[in-house]
């Protein structure tokens, strides 16, 4: 056989060149995916939280049915599954001889994940029913908190200055948010409810944001496959798991008995009971796409910084489409948030720079390696 042997500078300059051009088109594949879950997410949560308020204010009340659609649209997810199946990476020697092991501890994730994921959609279904939209949002700001605690022990993430600015704006938008509307609503809503929902919605708070470390922690610790098609099974297994917890206590509570009557009396009709629903599940579904696929790119704890950027944009979009004043603390809030999204953007792409660097260090180091053991030959 005939080898093509480059002299040395050549074949340097061939190697760093590939070597360059390939870390290009890997980091803009990874701020595309970042910014794209971004997109959904914000999308989905906004569209959601809307739709969930619409369906209360309309007539709804079954607190089940507001929780079997947080998951039930989960099926839609198959249509990207198959149209982008993911090259996968082979199994570890450790993975390798023990599938079956392997196998149970995924189950037992799903398992565990959608029992979770069930319970705390139906907290948050108490509390948006029970609470008004803004308290409500201001106890859901909370999760950022319980999020640094849950990721410094389960997922071993640094706090730097960035990302406790970005934590302290993006709390402090959504409490002046809440502030500003607790003292212009006018209540309604007899004391122990609102106690239940309170706390309800804090427990909530602090589910959510369990969840999403737990989730980091399986894809580093047990799952360990660097593909969408493993964020896809991740949410398609644990919303069918969480969707039967809902079907489960939707009928067990005899709620199921009301929804004729629910329909009937919706104040925008029968098509529009259905739709809102319909599309409830499906922005839910989206925005759970974009929270697994942050986890999955970033971190639990950047999720859950997106997921906070989505309280004070629900106002803005609340001037839109329910002719609600936005007034000059909406402003503020809504400033506030974009600035501590900036700041925790900013450390990213800096720790996204470092790491970078350190790869492009140990690819260039391995390329001469590789480089002098051919010219041996």
């Amino acid at each position: 056989m005939n080898y093509l042997i480059l002299p040395v500078d050549q074949a340097e300059s061939v190697s760093g060149t590939t070597t360059t051009t390939s870390t290009i088109k890997k980091r803009w594949q990874r701020w595309l995916l970042v910014f794209l879950n971004i997109f959904f997410l914000l999308t989905g949560q906004t569209a959601a939280t809307l739709l969930g308020r619409f369906y209360y204010n309309q007539g709804g009340n079954s607190k089940w049915m507001a929780t079997f659609v947080q998951t039930a649209a989960f099926p839609f997810l198959f249509i990207p599954l198959l149209l982008f199946p993911s090259n996968r990476q082979p199994p570890s020697p450790a993975a390798a001889a023990t599938p079956p092991a392997l196998h149970l501890k995924i189950v037992l994730i799903y398992l565990g994940l959608g029992i979770i994921i069930g319970i705390d959609n139906l907290m948050y279904s108490y509390g948006l029913l029970y609470v008004p939209v803004s308290t409500y949002s201001l106890i859901c700001a909370t999760q950022l908190a319980f999020n640094a605690v849950f990721s410094y022990y389960l997922n071993s993430q640094k706090f730097t200055d960035y990302i406790l600015n970005s934590v302290v704006l993006l709390t402090l938008s959504a409490a002046i948010l809440g502030f500003n509307e607790a003292a212009e609503s006018s209540g309604g809503v007899p004391k122990g409810k609102y106690v239940i929902g309170f706390m309800l919605t804090l427990g909530a708070s602090a589910t959510y944001s369990l969840i999403l470390s737990l989730m980091q922690l399986s894809f580093q610790k047990v799952i360990r496959k660097e593909t969408f098609t493993v964020v896809l099974e991740m949410q398609i297994y644990t919303s069918l798991v969480a969707t039967c917890v809902a079907v489960v206590g939707l009928f067990a509570s005899g709620e199921w008995k009301g929804l004729k009557g629910e329909m009937e009396g919706f104040a925008k009709g029968k098509v529009s009971y259905v739709m809102t629903l319909v599309w409830t599940g499906l922005s839910w579904q989206l925005a759970s796409v974009g929270v697994v696929g942050l986890i999955f790119v970033v971190s639990s704890l950047f999720s859950n910084v997106i997921s906070t950027l989505a309280l004070p944009v629900v106002p803005v979009f609340a001037v839109i489409f329910f002719h609600e004043k936005m007034g000059g603390i909406k402003v503020v809030a809504l400033l506030l948030a974009i600035w501590g999204f900036a700041s925790y953007l900013y450390q990213d792409y800096q720790d996204y720079g470092k790491a970078k660097k350190a790869s492009e260090h140990v690819e260039h180091l391995s390329g001469h390696r590789g480089g002098g053991g051919d010219r041996d030959c």
